[in-house]
């Protein structure tokens, strides 16, 4: 047995995260006395072999104004942001963009639910017994629905997209995971509803996570298809406001979107058309306890900026496949709850829309500050 092996063991036996420190400060020689410091929570935590906490320095962006519809309903209401970052000059530049676009009367957002996704794959013995369990699928959404429902009343089996490679089939099952993020929920869904497939169309069930999710990775279906929700933002800046809080004109933050967000992006193949989404977003999972892993589906989408005939400035965001909850998960812990409340949200909805408002803040504070020449200069004060 190696000595890696006999540690992971050892690790594992003891009852609590002091004891298990203490044990890792003897083996590596270390002081580890303030990840016990960070600790806040010790009964909601999902984490094995559990030691302590690290911290990250959590910073309050706005107020920033934002329109939505919800339920309905048209609502208009005014939000601070928590980021959670270790950048510096991060909250500085997007509480810029808060400052210019509630000046300018606030961001307008829409909220559309894609839900969840998990994708299985089947294999059978040939290309038509293949095509006849999709046929299946089609004829028997409703049954596959009840099995899913029978794991989690909290769930509901929305749509079923099979595609086909020869004699392997790929099934990309859509969720309503209501009030959470939901990936624990569609697995356990999907497990059940696989098990119902493999009976009934005689295929065998490779495994229920096959990439055609697709999940915590960059893919064009996200981007077309949607995932989680799709977000957009937009807002009209009029010129003086662009010139009085941007230090730069509506025309050329329009250059520079073409330019980089889009001529850059697809000379270099990115998937994501933007300045920096992944910058917000990530900031905004780990404030308010998101799984931090799915910052690179958000890091899909496209910034756009138009200069209308009077001189002021459109610039929206486009964020087709966000995946966030308002429970379970790391939306459990105390201090992610605690910066969560800071937005003033009660919904998935809500949060997701003021996430939509703040990317479009921290894009355009960027695209400024890229026209002014000051990027440098600012991480220099800020960032160092």
């Amino acid at each position: 047995m190696s000595v890696h092996d006999s540690m992971s063991m050892s690790l594992q036996a003891f009852s609590d995260d002091r004891a298990r420190r203490t044990f890792v400060e003897q083996e590596t020689k270390t002081t580890l006395d303030t990840l016990g410091r960070a600790l806040v929570d010790t009964d909601t935590i999902h984490c094995e072999n559990l030691i302590g906490a690290v911290s990250i320095p959590l910073g309050v962006a706005g107020p920033l104004s934002i329109h939505h519809s919800l339920h309905g309903k048209n609502q208009s209401s005014s939000h601070y942001i928590p980021l959670a970052t270790t950048e510096g000059a991060l909250v500085a530049s997007v509480s810029r963009g808060c400052k210019a676009l509630s000046a300018a009367g606030g961001v307008t957002v829409h909220v559309e639910h894609i839900g969840t996704t998990r994708g299985a794959i089947f294999r059978f013995e040939n290309i038509a017994e293949t095509l006849k369990c999709i046929a299946f699928l089609e004829k028997h959404k409703d049954d596959m629905n009840k099995t899913a429902v029978s794991s989690s009343s909290h769930l509901q089996l929305i749509d079923i997209d099979p595609a086909h490679i020869g004699r392997s089939l790929y099934v990309r099952f859509v969720y309503d995971t209501d009030q959470a993020m939901g990936m624990n929920m569609v697995t356990i869904a999907t497990e059940k509803i696989a098990q119902y497939i493999s009976n009934e169309c005689h295929a065998t069930c490779l495994g229920v996570a096959g990439n055609y999710d697709i999940d915590k990775k960059p893919a064009w279906l996200n981007f077309i298809k949607g995932r989680g929700r799709r977000l957009s933002a937009e807002a009209v800046i009029p010129s003086a406001l662009v010139k009085k809080h941007l230090h730069v004109t509506s025309r050329e933050i329009v250059e520079l979107v073409h330019h980089k967000c889009w001529g850059g992006s697809m000379m270099s193949g990115s998937l994501g058309f933007n300045a920096h989404f992944a910058n917000i977003i990530a900031a905004f999972f780990i404030a308010t306890g998101q799984d931090p892993a799915h910052v690179v589906e958000g890091s899909l989408g496209v910034t756009s900026a138009e200069c209308n005939k009077d001189g002021s400035l459109y610039i929206c965001v486009d964020l087709p496949d966000i995946m966030l909850g308002v429970v379970g998960g790391g939306t459990k812990l105390k201090t992610q709850t605690a910066a969560r409340s800071i937005t003033q949200t009660q919904s998935v909805d809500e949060l997701a829309g003021v996430l939509a408002g703040v990317v479009l803040a921290g894009e355009l504070s960027l695209l400024a500050s890229i026209v002014e020449r000051t990027l440098g200069t600012a991480h220099a004060t800020l960032g160092r």
